[in-house]
C-alpha cells in the first residue's frame, strides 16, 4: 500500500486512517481493527517476522495461508497458497477432498504441496489460481477450452443432459 509502506508506519497511523485506505475492498471497519493490532504485534518483534512456522502462526490473524505465502514469497521456501480456487481445480481433476476444512484435509495439502513442489513455485501457485479464475470457474467451468479436461475426473464423470 503507497499510504502505509512498511509495519511501522502502519502501527503509527491512526484506525480512521486505516479505514478510509481500505474502504475500496470492504470491510473496512473489521480490517483495519485487525491491520493495525498485526502492525502493532509486528512492531513488539521489530518489525521482523520470524523464520520459524510455529512462531510465524503465533502471529495474530495469520493462519496457513498468510504461513504459506510469507514463507513463498518473503522466505522463497516451495509452500502452496491451497485456498479454496486451488481446491476445486485440484478436486476436479484428481478427486475429491476427504474433510471438509482444506486446512485440515491431509489429501488437499499433500497434492497441493507435490502439485507445487518445483523450482518455480510461485509461479506454479498462481498458474493454478489464474486457471481456476478462468477456466475452473466454481459455478460454470469452461470446459471447452479446458486444456486438461481429457484426464479431468470432474470433466469425464459428468453427465450430458440434452434439451
Amino acid at each position: 500500500m503507497g499510504k502505509f509502506p512498511d509495519w511501522r508506519t502502519l502501527a503509527h497511523a491512526e484506525l480512521l486512517e486505516i479505514q478510509l485506505a481500505i474502504k475500496p475492498i470492504g470491510l473496512q471497519v473489521q480490517r483495519s481493527k485487525r491491520l493495525k493490532e498485526l502492525a502493532l504485534e509486528m512492531q513488539k518483534r521489530n518489525y521482523v517476522l520470524p523464520h520459524d512456522r510455529i512462531e510465524l502462526e503465533s502471529i495474530p490473524f495469520l493462519g496457513q495461508y498468510i504461513a504459506n505465502a510469507v514463507e513463498l514469497f518473503i522466505f522463497h521456501k516451495t509452500k502452496p497458497l491451497l485456498d479454496v480456487n486451488m481446491a476445486r481445480v485440484l478436486e476436479r481433476y484428481f478427486g475429491p477432498r476427504k474433510k471438509a476444512d482444506l486446512r485440515y484435509d491431509p489429501y488437499l495439502q499433500d497434492l497441493a504441496k507435490r502439485i507445487v513442489n518445483h523450482p518455480h513455485a510461485k509461479e506454479i501457485n498462481w498458474a493454478v489460481l489464474d486457471f481456476a479464475a478462468l477456466i475452473c470457474k466454481a459455478r460454470v467451468p469452461s470446459h471447452c477450452e479446458c486444456p486438461l479436461r481429457k484426464e479431468c475426473l470432474y470433466f469425464n464423470n459428468m453427465e450430458i443432459v440434452v434439451t
